[in-house]
């Protein structure tokens, strides 16, 4: 569900909800998530254009603000893109800078799981305003090659097997869609190693399901500092 244009009245609570929301998600996700939402956020509260709903930043600006060289920026710029977190309403091209604006359904999917961590008030307010929030699952026969179709079965009773049996009891269709398909690795000095058989279901588990991997891991594991995949 996309809410109204956040311009009006209630603008400033509909903006603070919004950013708390990402912050929440990318403070529970992988460094690699963290580091995405925090320069989002940055470039959202010093550039976003709510009342056209876009930003339209060159990539030079935006390098100087993250304290990045401007390939780092393309880089980020297609990987919210991707995620579905940003769309772009104007490509970039013969020297024209881009427009992008946020996919406020798509935030308010990805961020879901963390709304209680901020408060009870915070998650009635979210769900208030997006009701229709539903798990976007999408099929991956439509994106994969054929190597990459044929799930991994967790090793039973080992820690790894035993937190994919709990993801698998309460997130079925997320289970069998994206984890099924990664390889524990190991788990040293906080560290959890996984391989992935495909950037792209590397990219989707650390942008839109950490929170639910690192949910069920940590209650085997114990507390994870860092998420390192293998491609």
């Amino acid at each position: 569900m996309e809410p109204q244009r956040l311009t009006g009245p209630e603008a400033g609570v509909l903006k603070y909800d919004l950013l708390t929301a990402l912050s929440v998600a990318g403070l529970n996700g992988s460094p690699t998530l963290q580091t995405s939402f925090m320069r989002l956020m940055a470039l959202v509260t010093a550039r976003y254009n709510w009342r056209a709903d876009e930003f339209c930043v060159g990539q030079r600006d935006m390098a100087r603000m993250w304290s990045v060289n401007e390939r780092t920026v393309k880089r980020e710029i297609k990987r919210l893109v991707s995620a579905g977190v940003l769309i772009c309403k104007r490509s970039g091209v013969r020297g024209r800078v881009g427009a992008y604006r946020l996919n406020y359904g798509e935030i308010a999917r990805l961020s879901e799981p963390s709304w209680s961590r901020v408060g009870s008030d915070f998650e009635q307010r979210m769900r208030a305003r997006y009701r229709q929030i539903e798990t976007k699952v999408i099929k991956l026969e439509t994106y994969l090659r054929d190597e990459e179709r044929t799930p991994s079965a967790p090793l039973k009773g080992s820690p790894w097997g035993r937190a994919m049996t709990a993801v698998a009891a309460e997130h079925p269709n997320l289970y069998e869609a994206w984890f099924a398909r990664l390889t524990f690795l190991t788990f040293e000095g906080g560290q959890l190693h996984l391989k992935a058989p495909s950037g792209f279901i590397q990219r989707y588990v650390e942008m839109h399901h950490m929170p639910v991997l690192l949910g069920a891991v940590e209650k085997e594991l114990g507390p994870v500092d860092r998420v390192a995949f293998e491609i």
